[in-house]
């Protein structure tokens, strides 16, 4: 076994990831504090391919030099866009047929490894403040709440973790049932 060399990764160039087909969903933040996890959540997007990032409230936005340390280039290929009022999108994106989760703790949330999404709906995860969560007032505009079961003495985990979980969990959950 060898380390396989960044020429040997066959990645995509800028060009071909934005003309790609992209996984059919999109990312709220809201209220973001952290440059870093901002550009982790960058990061991440371009991994797993999804259509967009949306940067809501007091969620900074590119280009400024701490997002672009941990984002290495993703804030160039993901496609995002800045909306001062969340609860204005996601009403937006709801009219458009989008399933919108609140990633978050509350009373009658489905847990991640019960969630299976369908291949012919388009989704959008929330992720909110690193210490206050998803705003109340999100959640009631959300479909639903999706919780990553934890078993520790902490409440919470890391945005960037939280999104990179639940990033993973979809995606492989999806390709089962559809074509890309």
């Amino acid at each position: 076994m060898r380390k396989l060399k960044n020429e040997e990764l066959n990645r995509d160039s800028i060009t071909a990831f934005k003309k790609a087909k992209k996984i059919p969903l999109v990312l709220i933040l809201d209220n973001i504090r952290s440059l870093n996890n901002i550009g982790s959540v960058f990061r991440t997007a371009d991994a797993f391919r999804i259509e967009k990032i949306y940067l809501c409230g007091i969620t900074a936005q590119p280009p400024h030099k701490d997002i672009h340390k941990t984002a290495l280039g993703a804030t160039e290929s993901v496609a995002w866009e800045y909306i001062s009022k969340a609860e204005e999108l996601l009403q937006k994106l709801q009219q458009e047929g989008v399933e919108l989760y609140a990633i978050e703790q509350t009373e009658g949330a489905q847990t991640l490894q019960n969630f299976q999404p369908k291949a012919a709906k388009k989704y959008g995860f929330i992720l909110g403040n690193e210490v206050q969560g998803v705003q109340q007032h999100l959640i009631d505009i959300a479909n639903k709440a999706l919780e990553i079961p934890q078993w520790g003495t902490k409440h919470s985990l890391n945005i960037s973790v939280a999104t990179g979980i639940v990033l993973w969990d979809f995606i492989t959950k999806w390709q089962q049932h559809s074509s890309v």
